[in-house]
């Protein structure tokens, strides 16, 4: 009876919401058809609540990466809009960090969204890359060098399945006076981490964008097509075997941060070690390295652990969180 076990989806998601249970996940992850249109459904429902955003993204990583058989159908819901749209819009740091890593993920899903979306996944990389270097919001530097290494990854993905459009937003968007700091600091430092992709040699605009250029490529393909001109060892080592990162990836919370939700293990570690965001962040010349193992913060506790962690330690949804973590303006 698919009306009664769309109920039973919907009460699920909202269990899940609200303790994290590793036991959902199992079996949210196992959902099949005709169930993914209800599920794909509830999800997006949760995303226009602003206090069950993180959790929601969270969940929705993890089905992307038990590659369930419909996943590619979510180009058809609106759940992939309102994740474009969350990413293009919100202001809570560590849903934008999730919400990236998530992007990246569900990219080689989905390659030929890049003919409806590609400005969409363009623009978020520009808001993103502009933001780790500006800070408009005061974040806390731990965020923001998290928040730049998903923007690297991003940049990795977007450049290895796109490359002839890629560069040509990348050469009209900071040819414009106020995104030349943010290339030479942000973008520039990126481009020496690539090699040049043989399609902006023997590929156009349009081929790219073309649906049956996908066509002989399976998921874990385009994963190490993009590997194949990242000059990073560790992006590319991480894409071609998706190994789990070598180094210990540690975040905590900021002293000013609410409590009531825990970030034992957040996405971001998951998505380093499955789909090779790489934690070896290009930092601008001038800038000291920065390593994302860090020292915990005064008074915080630990609440990114490392890339072995999971999912469903991921914070709690309840009615009265309506706060984000962290407001970038």
């Amino acid at each position: 009876d698919v009306k009664r076990g769309s109920v039973l989806l919907n009460g699920l998601v909202d269990y899940y919401l609200e303790t994290s249970s590793p036991q959902a996940i199992l079996i949210l992850c196992s959902v099949r058809e005709p169930h993914d249109k209800h599920l794909l459904d509830k999800l997006n429902e949760c995303m226009a609540k602003p206090a069950c955003r993180l959790p929601t993204l969270s969940l929705l990583g993890h089905v992307i990466r038990k590659q369930p058989p419909w996943m590619h159908k979510i180009t058809r819901f609106p759940l992939l809009t309102s994740l474009l749209k969350c990413l293009k819009t919100d202001s809570d740091v560590v849903v934008l960090i999730t919400g990236v890593l998530v992007l990246i993920t569900l990219l080689p899903v989905i390659p030929q969204a890049g003919k409806q979306h590609i400005y969409d996944f363009f623009d978020i990389f520009g808001r993103l890359a502009s933001w780790s270097l500006k800070n408009p919001g005061h974040v806390h530097g731990v965020y923001l060098v998290h928040l730049h290494a998903s923007v690297y990854s991003l940049f990795h993905r977007l450049y290895g399945m796109y490359p002839c459009n890629f560069v040509s937003y990348l050469r009209s968007h900071y040819s414009m006076k106020e995104n030349v700091d943010t290339f030479e600091e942000v973008v520039k430092p990126m481009l020496g981490h690539v090699r040049i992709h043989p399609e902006l040699v023997t590929g156009t605009n349009d081929y790219e964008l073309d649906p049956s250029r996908w066509k002989r490529f399976e998921i874990h393909d385009i994963v190490i097509e993009c590997a194949k001109v990242s000059l990073d060892p560790k992006e590319a080592s991480c894409e071609e075997g998706y190994s789990s990162m070598p180094d210990r990836v540690t975040i905590h919370h900021h002293p000013h941060l609410r409590s009531g939700l825990d970030y034992t293990a957040s996405p971001y570690t998951d998505f380093l070690s499955s789909f090779g965001s790489s934690a070896s962040t290009p930092l601008s010349v001038g800038r000291p390295p920065l390593s994302l193992s860090l020292p915990q913060l005064p008074g915080t506790q630990s609440s990114l652990c490392s890339p072995h962690t999971s999912f469903h330690q991921v914070g709690h949804c309840s009615p009265s969180e309506n706060t984000p973590l962290v407001r970038l303006h």
